[in-house]
């Protein structure tokens, strides 16, 4: 077959699901079953893949999506057990105190509070804290996962503690041919990395730091009364200061400390300036924003999630420091348990349940569930019952409510994740063909040539909408990037850098991590509805970074320490 029939094979699936999705839209439940269906048979009987692989694939799928379903249910436990201790009516009130105006709750919680938990767990985690959290102050459903899309962005490619460069990165550039020109250079593949870093948070800083901007006119654009952009730019100045408060320090941790600490330290540098800017009035317009009435919300914009909080009596002993003592702990072991040089990390992740060579097919799946945030989540639920003093049935309670609300995510995620391993595993052929998305990567760039920065981002954005992973995506791609940029005769280091900040881009459209955040607050089947919002700053963001990386290599003839 020729390149162009295979990319277009491998990019059906996707248009399929699209399509159907935000053209159609239907919900996720009907789409995801007919896309792996679609996918499977394509790769069974074009691809050359065979029935025991797909199949093989598809647990490895499974084991994945036991593991996001295990994070949601922590993080929605988390939320429940809040309200039930009366935390909730607390934080809501604290923030009345920091500023009743929406825009900055905005700034503060989803962009600064939700990047110090990417950069602390990444994997979707910042939607799934946030998200709830947001409901829970009087945000919207649909509003709430819009946003907690949206920070999923600027701080991903370091998230984790740096994981999608340390492991996808450097996994999907290791090879003998790499490592013997690295050598002949003196370099080893932490020096490769550290450039590739320092690239990537300078590309991240200009087109992040308008990201809190963006969130507040499209919050006031799609869910305001006046449905105006201008509402949401009328904050200007405050949410480019929140901007540049956390891009500023995550570029110099990027450019001096390595991929581990941009996100981490930038988020709580912000944090602390932004809060207490917030506090003294600082730059916030004198004319507060807020939503309409809640009978006046559209019924799509509802979640299950309800709060209630009215209903449940605030303790006199809970201070708003103690309301928020969990979120913090969930941050303080987040970040123990993903530093290399603590033995926590190996101590939880080496506590295994695995599946070698899965029906003799060479795939393995393996979870980790004690390294899982998950588990994090469900400890400091335990911790919180006892700091705040809860009594039993209010727990009961909160278990209850979390157990009803994962149903209908874990219907979704089961065709989902499965879908993306057949994508992922498909380069295993009979007719020796490469997977799937290199299939399309690889007929995208036998036709751009030198323009080929601008479309490397929009590659990287591709493979973190069909893994829901800028790691796995960097994993996919990298290497991929490093050929076609050598061919180009163009910095590869600047190119696989242009890789790794579109796969962060490339989250916010992630489907299975939008049925993820969807879940967290009980809103299943607006999945369309949320990517026909969130595709504007995802295209917002690959364009941007495109145009920077034909500028850098066109125009400033940025080099590689290899060539």
């Amino acid at each position: 077959m020729s390149p162009f029939l295979l990319a277009l094979l491998a990019v059906f699936p996707i248009l399929l699901t699209g399509l159907l999705l935000v053209g159609f839209r239907w919900p996720a439940k009907r789409v995801m079953p007919i896309a792996f269906i679609v996918t499977a048979i394509i790769a069974i009987s074009l691809w050359g893949v065979s029935f025991n692989h797909v199949l093989a694939s598809s647990i490895q799928g499974l084991f994945i999506t036991i593991d996001i379903l295990y994070i949601i249910f922590g993080a929605i436990l988390l939320l429940n057990t809040l309200k039930y201790s009366g935390a909730v009516g607390v934080i809501r009130k604290g923030f009345s105190n920091i500023s009743e105006d929406r825009r900055v709750q905005v700034v503060i919680i989803v962009w600064l509070f939700g990047a110090f938990i990417e950069g602390a767990a990444g994997f979707g985690t910042p939607a799934a804290i946030t998200a709830p959290l947001l409901v829970a102050l009087g945000f919207p459903a649909l509003t709430a996962v819009m946003l907690g899309m949206m920070v999923q962005s600027t701080p991903v490619t370091f998230g984790a503690v740096g994981t999608p460069v340390l492991v996808g990165v450097k996994g999907g550039l290791e090879n003998p041919e790499l490592t013997a020109q690295l050598a002949q250079k003196g370099l080893e593949y932490s020096d490769y990395l550290q450039v590739v870093t320092s690239n990537a948070v300078a590309l991240h800083a200009i087109a992040g730091t308008i990201m809190p901007l963006f969130m507040c006119a499209m919050m006031t654009r799609f869910f305001g009364e006046k449905k105006s952009w201008k509402e949401g730019l009328s904050i200007f100045p405050f949410a480019l200061f929140g901007g540049l408060a956390f891009t500023l320090p995550y570029t110099l941790a990027g450019w001096f400390l390595g991929p581990e600490f941009p996100s981490l330290l930038g988020a709580l540098v912000g944090l602390g300036i932004v809060t207490f800017a917030a506090r003294q009035g600082f730059l916030i317009p004198k004319k507060s924003w807020d939503f309409a009435p809640k009978s006046e919300w559209p019924a799509q914009w509802m979640g299950k999630l309800e709060m209630n909080l009215e209903a449940i009596a605030t303790p006199k002993h809970l201070s708003l420091s103690k309301a928020w003592a969990p979120y913090l702990l969930v941050a303080i072991f987040l970040v123990l348990s993903r530093i290399e040089q603590l033995p926590i990390k190996s101590a939880l992740s080496n506590i295994k349940i695995s599946w070698t060579n899965i029906l003799s097919s060479g795939i393995d799946a393996a979870s980790s569930p004690l390294y899982l945030p998950g588990s994090i989540l469900i400890l400091v639920v335990i911790i919180t019952a006892f700091l705040h003093k809860m009594k039993f049935s209010g727990l009961k309670s909160a278990f209850s409510e979390s157990s009803k609300m994962i149903g209908g995510a874990g219907f979704v995620l089961i065709f989902t994740i499965p879908m993306v391993r057949i994508y992922i595993n498909s380069g295993v052929n009979d007719l020796g063909i490469s997977s799937m998305p290199i299939a399309m990567a690889e007929w995208v760039a036998g036709n751009v040539g030198a323009v080929w920065p601008l479309f490397s981002p929009m590659i990287g954005a591709l493979g973190a909408f069909i893994a829901g992973s800028n790691t796995v995506s960097n994993l996919m791609f990298s290497l991929f990037q490093f050929g076609v940029a050598t061919k180009l005769s163009m910095s590869a280091a600047m190119i696989v850098s242009l890789q790794a900040v579109g796969a962060a881009a490339g989250n916010m459209i992630a489907i299975h991590n939008v049925v993820a955040a969807s879940a967290t607050v009980g809103l299943l089947g607006q999945e369309g509805n949320i990517l026909r919002k969130t595709i504007l700053p995802t295209i917002y963001y690959v364009l941007i970074v495109g145009i920077m990386g034909l500028v850098a290599i066109h125009l400033l003839n940025i080099s590689d320490p290899l060539f």
